[in-house]
């Protein structure tokens, strides 16, 4: 993935098409470019009015197998995490997202095909700097056996996850990268995935209503039950690497810092930043006055704190 130093938008709308994973209706999708300094923001247009919602961390009302934003009307958006995650990761700060129902559709389970739309749009970059969050001091949040932290980085987003499953498939699993360098394609790729035995329950409580083998993978005991099999070695923890991006995004900028997780999840990273923005001290806001710095020569000197 490029990243740049000014802010980004698209440079064509990009459209969208699919089922809901837990609604199972049909969705339309149709990302607009935007503005500098616009931000990310999802529009009902199934609503007439009240129909703004900001992919914020203290919007964010459901964390149970997805990301849910809700306004102050009630009106919502659900499963933002791997569009969001794609929008981070191709480096698009502004853009405007108009959606016809309450879930974001699944697509392939994946940020893939989110990706491959967006670029074929191609990008408009303005001169206008980005800003970007800077982690000042280490944060935790812990929910029993489940953990995640936040420590100050020099240069980068640094993500290492952990997976503990009973599932021999799954079993204990974990993979790192620096979101800011590394090739990224096999995140993306990864789609969501779930235990055979847990999809009546999920269902019962009324989600999964559009889940299949076509958006997700499923594994009954011994055996994958998607008949491609996994797309690469390590498909489950890439994905909630995946999730883990997509809600990091919604802190509203790219972020300087060294995130570790284990058995995390929507719940667990949307914790750790109300808990890193509870206290002003714990980040800084910064602005890039450089234009053509790669990311990695990033320091001080190139660096104004804005808040």
């Amino acid at each position: 993935m490029v990243s740049y130093l000014t802010q980004k938008t698209i440079k064509n709308n990009v459209s969208f098409s699919g089922v809901a994973l837990h609604s199972g209706l049909n969705v339309n999708v149709c990302i607009k470019p935007a503005e500098p300094n616009f931000g990310i923001v999802f529009k009902r247009i199934d609503h007439n009015s009240n129909n703004i919602i900001y992919p914020n961390f203290m919007n964010v009302t459901n964390t149970s197998l997805n990301t849910t934003i809700e306004n102050e009307f009630g009106i919502k958006v659900s499963t933002i995490e791997h569009l969001m995650g794609a929008l981070f990761g191709l480096g698009i700060d502004n853009a405007l997202i108009e959606i016809d129902n309450e879930e974001v559709p699944i697509l392939d389970g994946s940020a893939k095909i989110f990706i491959e739309k967006i670029i074929l749009s191609g990008f408009d970059v303005s001169d206008v700097p980005i800003k970007i969050i800077k982690i000042n001091k280490k944060i935790e949040f812990l929910d029993r056996k489940r953990q995640i932290s936040i420590a100050p980085s020099k240069l980068s987003l640094n993500i290492n996850f952990e997976l503990k499953f009973d599932n021999e498939i799954i079993g204990n699993q974990s993979n790192k990268f620096k979101i800011y360098e590394d090739d990224l394609t096999d995140v993306y790729n990864s789609r969501t995935f779930c235990l055979f035995e847990d999809i009546e329950f999920i269902k019962k409580n009324g989600l999964a209503k559009g889940g299949s083998l076509d958006n997700a993978i499923v594994v009954k005991d011994k055996e994958i039950l998607n008949k491609e099999g996994l797309r690469n070695n390590k498909e489950f923890v890439n994905h909630k690497i995946l999730d883990c991006i997509g809600d990091l995004y919604t802190s509203g900028y790219r972020i300087i810092g060294d995130v570790v997780c284990s058995q995390g999840g929507h719940f667990l990273t949307n914790q750790l930043l109300r808990k890193v923005f509870k206290e002003k001290s714990n980040f800084s806001i910064i602005e890039i006055r450089e234009k053509n710095l790669p990311h990695t020569l990033i320091n001080r000197n190139l660096l104004r704190s804005i808040a």
